[in-house]
């Protein structure tokens, strides 16, 4: 068996990201697990919070919280402030081109419920499709299902070849009269798969085809720029760019937003309200009934002010090290079939071994304080697709190393 440094000798153009003062900034990568220093390789689950983050939303709970848009005393109006500016500071982390084309929800998949039971409801009639991937998450496929059965529309599926790329050309002849949405992932929360999303949208705007973008996996790993990519809706979701749990984020262009009908009602989405008749806030309060996470969204805020202080580009580079060093080593270990092996790739290190369930994997992986996912990762179609149960998948984030990656590699020859 060759030594690790025989198979993948060091580089010498080394990212600049200087990830071991990255990693001294999440407190939990200090502790262990089993037993065994932790080796955290879920962040496309949910990544690890940085101590920026925890210290914000402490701070603000403790000296700045009170309800918003409501309070004329000055306690309220700072909260209302720091929630604004949270708001703001998501538009130009997207380069959106107004704060009101930003949303808040309590995650992704509410996003895409939201486009769905909204913009879906009101623009989509009976016989009318909507193309998807076969690489989505459950959170696009079940929303649009649900619309189904509610207002007869059609889904249609575009294919991906084994190497799990979208069939571009399959794709194109879908693009009928009867498609009158397109939501696809930015990149495959499975696969890794890095859609080529500006060409997609380009080719269903020739047709006059809106596009939604689900883009939970791509934010934390790359520029994401919706005006460039020239995006109806794209959305994604907190605690997967290192923010906290039940915040996430809807862009929408504002004349979607201003034809479409509220998600909710309730309070604070209203500008008056009889009995007889409500006349609605404008864009984006619009979509956000009631008291909002106002401690998520100040978190949130804090987590893009850290990922942008060390540089989305930095990170996309170190990230694409690490999953390149990672794909040459498990390549190596008799037994292992790679899943996802597209040329554009993010993230992702899924795999299946002969003779082993990702299950028991995944326990073994545990006990040496490897910390990965198992299962179908919510893309059942997908694994159908490939004809397996499931994967191991093994997830990078900023703040994983060599020695992260050596650690699962060194795991799974034991196994």
């Amino acid at each position: 068996m060759r030594a690790i440094d025989e198979i993948v000798p060091a580089r010498a153009d080394t990212p600049t990201l200087q990830v071991e003062r990255v990693r001294r900034d999440f407190p939990i990568l200090q502790r262990p697990m089993n037993g065994r220093p932790l080796v955290y390789l879920d962040s496309a689950a949910s990544a690890q919070k940085p101590q920026a983050v925890l210290d914000e939303m402490t701070r603000f709970m403790r000296e700045d919280y009170a309800n918003i848009h409501r309070g004329v005393y000055a306690l309220s109006q700072r909260s209302t402030a720091l929630y604004d500016a949270a708001r703001e500071k998501v538009a130009r982390f997207i380069h959106a081109a107004d704060p009101r084309e930003i949303v808040f929800v309590r995650n992704a998949t509410e996003g895409i419920n939201l486009v769905a039971s909204s913009y879906g409801r009101q623009f989509l009639e009976e016989g009318d499709e909507v193309l998807l991937t076969q690489m989505e998450h459950h959170a696009n496929i079940v929303p649009w299902q649900l619309l189904r059965q509610d207002k007869g529309i059609s889904l249609r599926v575009a294919p991906i070849t084994d190497e799990g790329e979208l069939d571009m050309e399959a794709f194109e002849r879908m693009l009928t009269d009867r498609v009158k949405l397109v939501s696809v992932v930015h990149v495959s929360n499975s696969l890794g798969t890095v859609n080529p999303v500006k060409e997609i949208v380009s080719r269903a705007h020739g047709r006059g085809i809106p596009v939604l973008i689900d883009g939970s996996q791509a934010v934390q790993h790359m520029p994401v720029d919706v005006r460039d990519l020239d995006a109806d809706f794209y959305v994604f979701t907190g605690h997967k760019v290192y923010g906290p749990t039940g915040i996430g984020v809807v862009f929408a262009k504002l004349r979607h937003l201003e034809a479409m009908p509220p998600y909710q009602g309730g309070g604070l989405m209203i500008l008056s309200v009889t009995f007889e008749r409500t006349e609605l806030a404008p864009p984006p309060q619009k979509f956000e009934a009631g008291t909002p996470n106002i401690v998520g969204a100040v978190g949130l805020g804090a987590a893009i002010d850290y990922v942008s202080s060390l540089g989305l580009a930095d990170i996309h580079a170190h990230e694409s090290a690490l999953l390149a060093y990672g794909t040459e080593l498990l390549r190596e270990i008799p037994g292992l079939r790679l899943i996802g092996t597209a040329r554009e790739k993010a993230s992702i290190l899924a795999f299946v071994m002969d003779g082993m369930s990702p299950q028991a994997i995944g326990a073994a992986l545990g006990r040496s304080g490897v910390a990965v996912r198992v299962g179908h990762h919510c893309t059942q179609p997908l694994m159908d697709r490939l004809g397996i149960p499931g994967t191991t998948r093994a997830s990078i984030g900023l703040y994983n190393t060599r020695e992260d990656i050596e650690a699962l590699a060194i795991s799974l020859r034991r196994l």
